[in-house]
């Protein structure tokens, strides 16, 4: 039998929370479409968001953060400088590693924090955890069920060069960093294409949230 993840989030007994992983490539929309899934019932929980509040000052990380890497690391509004630290940890995968090894419990240990809270106030909820890397960082056995929000490489391209005004070297220099968003979709329950109208992608959405309530009802 394979070993539980430590986190493991198994269906509590109680009742029937669901936790849906949402992710997908940079540029493909996954805040869109968590905002659509929210709007009929599914709280977020952001990954993003859980990142920066492990780190305001005052935090144990925030704090080991500093003293390994310098208060060079600290910007002049006395939090971490994210950009530059960013720029330290890039290209150099040990010192990344330790990075993250400051983070990465931290921000798990917000979640499962998180996710006991939802359960209790609804044990019947869908809840979404928006993880931009689930695939990259190991995170996948935290969740139930993945969605990835999916759109071609090509369309990726065009909307990181025109959401942030950089060529299409540097956009494809991202893309080639990241996991190939078929690969994700290869791996996901669910797939919602994001490449045309808003109104097509929350039909979309509307269909995948009538499936995850059956699906509880079912399990």
């Amino acid at each position: 039998m394979a070993e539980k993840h430590p986190l493991d989030l198994s269906l509590p007994a109680t009742g029937d929370l669901l936790v849906l992983g949402v992710t997908g490539g940079i540029a493909s929309g996954k805040t869109t479409v968590a905002h659509m899934l929210a709007e009929l019932g599914a709280p977020i929980i952001d990954f993003d968001l859980l990142a920066r509040e492990v780190v305001v000052p005052g935090q144990p990380a925030f704090q080991e953060i500093v003293a390994y890497f310098g208060k060079g690391v600290v910007g002049e509004d006395g939090r971490l400088d994210r950009k530059r630290l960013s720029g330290i940890v890039f290209q150099n995968p040990d010192q990344r590693r330790i990075l993250e090894g400051m983070t990465h419990p931290r921000i798990l240990e917000a979640f499962r924090d998180r996710i006991r809270q939802l359960a209790q106030e609804d044990p019947g909820a869908v809840v979404q955890a928006v993880v931009p890397l689930l695939f990259e960082v190991g995170l996948d056995p935290l969740v139930h069920k993945i969605l990835v929000v999916y759109v071609s490489p090509d369309i990726q391209i065009q909307r990181l060069m025109r959401r942030d005004g950089i060529s299409r070297e540097e956009a494809r220099r991202i893309l080639d960093a990241q996991m190939p968003i078929d690969e994700k979709a290869a791996r996901a329950d669910f797939v919602i294409r994001n490449e045309g109208d808003v109104e097509e992608t929350r039909k979309q959405v509307t269909a995948l949230w009538k499936r995850l309530k059956v699906m509880q009802k079912t399990h």
